[in-house]
């Protein structure tokens, strides 16, 4: 049974957000937790779509052992709010977007930043890696594994079990 719902949001939902997903479900099925935490993300903009993750993320992390392949999608405030219980931005700007689409301002409480999670890398943000070359990527998938690590242990001990 499914305890926990946790939706990784950036921009576009083909950089950040679908590599903390796959990062998040390999930790999640490593842990075999797969039948009490569920993931998935979402874009603020609806620009790709129906898109795989850009092929440079995807190339970076299969290096990792990561295999990327949602298939962006556009957040949506009517279902994604109270469906899910953590929803967790990658930077400044996907927060205040989000914030912004609570109208009756009733989910603050579930709503996160990557870096709140993260305990290796001091950082104000989740940097947009598309126009950062190959050591932007690198660098986005070395803070979402540290981020993803915190946010696991937080669901794991919100919802009481042991791995």
């Amino acid at each position: 049974m499914i305890n926990k719902k946790i939706l990784f949001v950036c921009l576009g939902n083909i950089c950040r957000s679908p590599a903390a997903e796959g990062i998040m479900a390999s930790v999640i099925k490593k842990n075999e937790m797969e039948e009490f935490i569920m993931v998935d993300s979402a874009g603020t903009i609806p620009y790709h779509r129906g898109e795989l993750p850009d092929q440079r993320m995807r190339s970076h992390a299969l290096k990792r052992g990561y295999s990327l392949t949602h298939r962006s999608r556009m957040f949506d405030p009517e279902k994604d709010f109270d469906f899910f219980d953590y929803i967790v931005v990658m930077d400044g700007q996907n927060y205040t977007d989000i914030i912004s689409l609570d109208k009756r301002k009733v989910y603050k409480d579930k709503i996160f930043k990557m870096i709140d999670f993260c305990s290796e890398h001091r950082i104000k943000a989740v940097p947009d890696p598309y126009y950062l070359g190959s050591e932007g990527f690198e660098e986005v998938l070395d803070i979402l594994e540290d981020g993803c690590s915190g946010l696991f242990n937080k669901v794991k001990d919100n919802i009481g079990l042991r791995t």
